[in-house]
């Protein structure tokens, strides 16, 4: 390994000497776009399961099979476990209880990525996350019971978790303009996800088909990483061009993953709670960001339930989430637009958001369906704005040898919101419609 990395460093000495040694810039053109739809695809397919998920929360939940009954659970399912003398037309369990399933997996592994998990090899990591993104959509779509649906639930967790630290990490050793494309592939995710799983169900397919019909993204994760990306060079991850010291090969052929310039396994203990208390001012507010958008999106949304209008409950949920999820895609792309120095402004609003919505679940005020469309829209911006702007921040103010364990340890934020907004919103469900 130190051959390789040896190798590497005396051909951009060599190219800084010679010019006459530069790769052209139609290569250097072709390995930036290169890396950039790469960690974008990267992006996509990581997310794609777990917000799949969510998406089919309400239908997991919802499920009421018979016996001999080959498909998971109807289109529009109207199951005996509804409340439906509730205004809330509630079920008998939260889908916090979905989200719970969905995040607290990512959290555990999240937590050890600090204690040394992101030193681990970076290719086992990504085989292991597309298995497991893989047997989450074949566990739910046979499954015959909601214990084990959450079961296949959880692996998508795993899956979702484990990529997001390692792909994080690995932003480290290219150009830092790859956390944008990363930031937005995790959007299209969400957009793409919870879109394909409305439009499916919506066309009349079974979500057992549905979840199955989506077994070509591991595939496309495992490509991505291993066939498109190129293995990165020893840079400064700060300017334009960076590029220019990239290796022009695809992973698959080269051992490079597995080797980490400026590795922060060279970090003392010290080192590293210098490095995380002064992350602190970003990890707080995504904290609270996502603690507030998922107490809305798990806890709030199954309780909007608007009855007069042409759509179900179930399909008022998917459209929820799919909005929510078209407002995190357009603002993860934003950041060459805009760019947000003080994300604790986003989470106040955030705050925000969740008080209002908090209101109107009790009070009953909005008087339409379309106003909370815009307005979890708008949640979304929110969200999304927080996570891109966050990781952009922290790769402009991190120096290159802090850079890979400050991306491990910052992604713990919007988990460790997500899992406290997940324990609050069940016993706010169970507490709304027992009064209802």
């Amino acid at each position: 390994m130190g051959g390789c990395a040896g190798r590497r460093l005396s051909d951009s000495e060599g190219e800084e000497a010679n010019p006459a040694l530069r790769p052209p810039p139609q290569d250097r053109q072709g390995t930036h776009w290169k890396n950039a739809v790469g960690f974008w695809l990267l992006g996509l397919c990581n997310n794609f399961s777990y917000v799949v998920m969510l998406s089919a929360a309400h239908d997991i939940l919802s499920h009421q099979r018979a016996p001999g009954n080959q498909s998971h659970v109807d289109p529009d399912p109207t199951p005996t476990s509804h409340n439906s003398s509730s205004r809330f037309d509630c079920n008998s369990v939260s889908t916090a209880a979905v989200l719970l399933a969905d995040i607290l997996p990512t959290l555990v592994i999240k937590l050890l990525a600090p204690l040394g998990l992101h030193l681990l090899p970076y290719s086992p990591r990504v085989l292991t996350s597309g298995v497991c993104a893989a047997g989450s959509f074949i566990l739910v779509a046979f499954s015959h019971s909601v214990g084990i649906s959450l079961c296949g639930v959880v692996l998508a967790s795993i899956s979702s978790g484990l990529g997001e630290v390692t792909f994080l990490s690995l932003t480290a050793f290219y150009p830092r303009a790859v956390i944008s494309w990363w930031s937005s592939g995790t959007g299209g995710a969400g957009l793409l996800g919870a879109l394909s799983y409305l439009g499916l169900t919506q066309a009349g397919l079974s979500p057992q088909h549905t979840l199955l019909s989506m077994l070509g993204i591991p595939a496309l994760l495992l490509a991505s990483y291993f066939l498109l990306l190129t293995s990165p060079g020893p840079q400064d991850p700060g300017g334009e061009g960076e590029a220019d010291t990239a290796a022009r090969q695809p992973l698959i052929n080269s051992e490079a993953p597995e080797w980490k310039p400026g590795s922060s396994s060279h970090l003392s203990l010290q080192e590293r709670w210098t490095v995380f208390k002064g992350l602190l001012r970003y990890i707080v507010p995504l904290v609270l960001v996502y603690f507030a958008e998922y107490f809305i999106n798990q806890g709030l949304f199954e309780l909007l339930f608007f009855r007069n209008t042409f759509l179900s409950h179930a399909q008022q949920y998917r459209w929820y989430q799919m909005l929510y999820q078209a407002g995190v895609f357009a603002s993860r792309s934003s950041l060459r637009c805009c760019h947000i120095r003080h994300t604790w402004a986003l989470a106040l609003l955030q705050c925000l958001n969740l008080a209002f919505l908090l209101a109107d679940v009790w009070l009953s005020f909005l008087p339409s369906i379309y106003l909370v469309f815009l307005i979890i829209l708008y949640e979304g911006l929110l969200g999304g704005a927080a996570y891109v702007n966050t990781f952009h921040n922290i790769a402009l103010e991190t120096s290159s040898e802090h850079r890979e364990f400050a991306m491990a340890t910052t992604c713990i934020s919007d988990t460790l919101g997500i899992s406290l907004s997940g324990l609050l919103a069940l016993p706010l469900h169970d507490f709304l419609c027992q009064l209802s």
